[in-house]
């Protein structure tokens, strides 16, 4: 008879366990004189004697039912006494089912059933581990009184319990039809062989034939305990019965589900075999058709792409559909556009990066000067790769005025990782499809810029280059920077899903670079997205090192000039800088060096015989009159012109703040294209003015008297912030007092009511235009100091600075 199926092993267990050492187990069968005092052979089990005391053998999820024979394994020291012990006596013991879960190889006394069973120990087999394998026939339901021991095993003082038989049809009947029910068991039940059926045919007894039954249900412990416990015969076959039909139930639902599957599969492989017989025949005969080929071509395509297996579902359901759609339909060049995507993507192609950190390096100085901060990152990603392979490809962010090499960066960090290289231009874009791409269901639809940039690209790992990211507008059609969250979070686009492609793509090892001129256009939970490197505006000392290194050479080749032939002096580079260009970049510097190799590719057209050199005094020949002043140097000090320091998107720049008054009423007039906030700042400055007039020499009645217009020149130029508000406040007072500002001193820093200077942002690109400009002092609020750590040292050499927290020590500085 074979033991419950569902029983798990314990420290007792329901399972015969295998000699794991692969040793043979020792058999013992007892041979002792207590064998005396067994039954003699033949007598029926309800005519054993059972002691009124037995050793209780604690059982954790296995039921024993009368007649029934199972297996169990003992690996507990005080139960394999207990079963020495046993085998000593008469070898009877009561076995005690756990009634809940626990963790204890023995379960407690107090977790224990009150109705078990007596068994006899048939046969016991003893491994070389000290375990034993017991081989238990039940005899008869017992109910356990109360336990008279503890230690070193349980006994437990226990009433033999008879069952409650009926006789009567209605008895006869539900044993029937429990035998009919488990007959339909076995024929669908994978785990129970067809001769179970015939021993159960052979159980006469009613009580007997609920006990077998139930012995070979895949029931719970719990189920199984209820109907050990029941001892009235005929609501033992009801439960039963309730228990057999849901079993039939289960199985034939199992058998459903099993009989669909191999009926898929069976399908499946038919029209398998069936297609390739048809290739075969129409091979041999010569007949494949232009649309079977193409068919037979996009298959082969989709098999060797890689795609995963959720796109190649998707691209194997579309070509399916493909196959079976007339050539002249309207879907079936969509279909074709979209299987065409699919399998031309990357989805498995990848270049092998070259983690040769020095040689990254070298490539980055080689194609740009300076920018360290930006190398340094690139090179420690590299050595990031050197040690953990599976990084995730960083988003980095370049901010930086035009023209200081952000686009062309992106270049060299490819080449340096050995990677392809991709750009998209982002700016004025305001569809979020164009990021996404459009639903299969409009007519022309594509995949967004990213999944196309991908398929140029050839590779799922390239540098992926999002240009003018602060550029982005949004309209009715969406939000393109909303799209772009999912694209440009690690945790996130290991599955982007693109609308045209409907299926997810891994843009994990795809490195994102994205450059802005500025950061306050871009949202901040885009921003948040990205590590933000900026790159400054260059000083004119570098600007020469690298038209040195970069655009002199540059622009020779592509005018076709030698080298050799061709010098152009520092003094010459030094006026184009001063005179000719006005940027933080090099853009217009390299514009003008062209113009300069222009002139020479003339003379060479007309014969004339270099060698050439190029010096300051040929310039104004070649690129005509100066098209930038040093101002602040040619100019004198004014009363009610201060000299400011702005931050714009092209570096930085020298501001004046003109200040005029006249009889009036106090009035207060702002012109110059000014925003909100530096309204504010000069609103701010007046009110300071007046609140402060004795102390700053001011007459009583000046405001009284006389209106006040504060005008900041290039009135087509926007303007805003707060870092102007120390500049209005000095060219107010100025005006006020009639004392001359020193021109040659710069100023910047917000203002509060009480005249304190608060810390403003770019200090170093203001810095640097007022080097640019011949500033010989600039004045910054005191908490500025630690931001000159980024400002070059010659710049520091040149230019005193002062640091204040009160406009009161501005005032003394500059007005004379």
């Amino acid at each position: 008879m074979c033991p419950p199926e569902d029983e798990a092993p314990g420290s007792v267990s329901g399972q015969m366990a295998a000699d794991e050492s692969g040793e043979r187990a020792t058999v013992i069968t007892p041979t002792t004189e207590s064998q005396q005092k067994d039954a003699p052979e033949g007598t029926p089990l309800d005519k054993i004697e059972i002691a009124g005391e037995l050793p209780i053998l604690p059982l954790k999820d296995t039921v024993i039912y009368p007649h029934i024979v199972a297996p169990l394994m003992i690996t507990e020291d005080p139960l394999i006494k207990l079963i020495d012990d046993a085998l000593a006596g008469d070898r009877i013991v009561g076995v005690v089912t756990a009634s809940e879960e626990v963790e204890e190889e023995i379960p407690p006394v107090d977790k224990l059933f009150d109705v078990g069973s007596a068994v006899a120990i048939a046969r016991m087999f003893k491994l070389p581990d000290g375990k034993m394998q017991l081989l238990v026939q039940g005899i008869a339901r017992i109910r356990v009184s109360e336990y008279v021991q503890d230690e070193p095993y349980l006994k437990a003082r226990v009433e033999r319990l008879q069952d409650e038989v009926e006789d009567g049809v209605e008895v006869e009947g539900l044993a029937r039809n429990a035998l009919n029910l488990f007959r339909n068991i076995v024929s669908l039940a994978p785990y129970l062989p067809d001769e179970i059926f015939i021993a159960a045919m052979n159980v006469n007894e009613p009580n007997d034939l609920a006990d077998f039954l139930v012995a070979n249900l895949n029931l719970d412990t719990g189920q199984r305990q209820e109907l050990l416990e029941e001892l009235n015969v005929k609501e033992r076959l009801r439960k039963l019965t309730v228990f057999l039909n849901h079993e039939v139930e289960v199985l034939e639902i199992g058998s459903r589900i099993q009989d669909q599957v191999q009926s898929e599969l069976g399908k499946g492989q038919r029209e398998f075999f069936l297609r390739e017989q048809l290739k075969a025949i129409q091979k041999e005969l010569g007949e494949l058709d232009e649309k079977t080929v193409e068919i037979n071509e996009i298959r082969e395509a989709i098999e060797a792409s890689g795609m995963p297996e959720e796109a190649r579902k998707e691209a194997e359901r579309e070509l399916d559909r493909l196959a079976n759609m007339p050539a002249a339909a309207a879907e079936y060049t969509v279909a074709r556009t979209y299987l065409d995507w699919m399998t031309s993507l990357p989805w498995e192609k990848s270049t092998d990066d070259n983690l040769d950190v020095k040689r990254a390096a070298r490539i980055l100085d080689e194609d740009h000067y300076d920018l360290d901060k930006v190398k340094e990152r690139i090179v420690e990603y590299l050595a990031v790769r050197n040690i953990k392979e599976d990084t995730k490809g960083p988003i980095l962010c370049f901010v930086g005025p035009p023209g200081v090499g952000k686009t062309s960066l992106g270049h060299s960090i490819a080449r340096a990782l050995g990677r392809t290289f991709h750009r998209i231009s982002l700016g004025g874009v305001r569809d979020e499809a164009e990021i996404r791409g459009h639903r299969r269901t409009y007519v022309g639809a594509l995949p967004g810029r990213i999944i196309q940039g991908l398929r140029k690209a050839g590779t799922k790992n390239p540098v992926f280059m999002l240009d003018e990211v602060d550029k982005l507008g949004v309209d009715f059609r969406g939000d393109p920077a909303a799209a772009l969250l999912e694209v440009l979070d690690p945790e996130q686009n290991f599955s982007f899903s693109d609308h045209y492609l409907d299926v997810a793509f891994d843009l994990s090892k795809v490195m994102f670079i994205t450059t802005a001129n500025m950061l306050y256009t871009i949202p901040p939970a885009l921003l948040d997205r990205m590590e933000v490197l900026e790159l400054p505006g260059y000083t004119e000392p570098e600007k020469i090192q690298i038209a040195r290194e970069f655009l002199v050479p540059r622009q020779l080749e592509e005018h076709g000039l030698e080298k050799k032939s061709v010098t152009i002096e520092d003094s010459a580079l030094h006026g184009i800088i001063r005179n000719y260009t006005r940027e933080a970049g090099v853009r217009n510097l390299e514009r003008e060096i062209a113009g300069v190799c222009r002139k020479l590719a003339r003379k060479v057209a007309e014969g004339e015989k270099g060698p050439f050199k190029v010096t300051g005094d040929d310039l104004h020949d070649m690129l005509g009159p100066i098209k930038h002043r040093m101002e602040v140097i040619e100019q004198a000090d004014e009363v009610g012109v201060a000299t400011g320091l702005a931050w714009t998107e092209t570096g930085g720049d020298v501001l004046f703040v003109e200040a005029e008054s006249y009889p009036g009423k106090g009035n207060l007039t702002l012109t110059g294209k000014l925003g909100e906030v530096m309204q504010e700042s000069a609103r701010a400055a007046v009110t300071y003015a007046r609140a402060n007039a004795e102390n700053l020499k001011i007459a009583h009645d000046f405001f009284d008297n006389n209106d006040v217009h504060i005008h900041v020149p290039a009135g087509a130029i926007p303007k805003d912030g707060p870092s102007a508000g120390v500049t209005m406040a000095v060219a107010l007072v100025s005006a006020a007092t009639e004392r001359p500002v020193v021109k040659e001193t710069a100023m910047t820093g917000e203002i509060t009511l009480r005249g304190k200077v608060l810390p403003v942002g770019g200090i170093k690109e203001k810095v640097l235009a007022a080097h640019r400009a011949g500033v010989k002092k600039v004045i910054l609020p005191e908490e500025n100091e630690k931001d000159l750590e980024e400002v070059p040292d010659f710049v520091k050499d040149d230019v005193e600075f002062s640091f204040v927290t009160d406009v009161n020590d501005i005032m003394t500085q500059v007005l004379e």
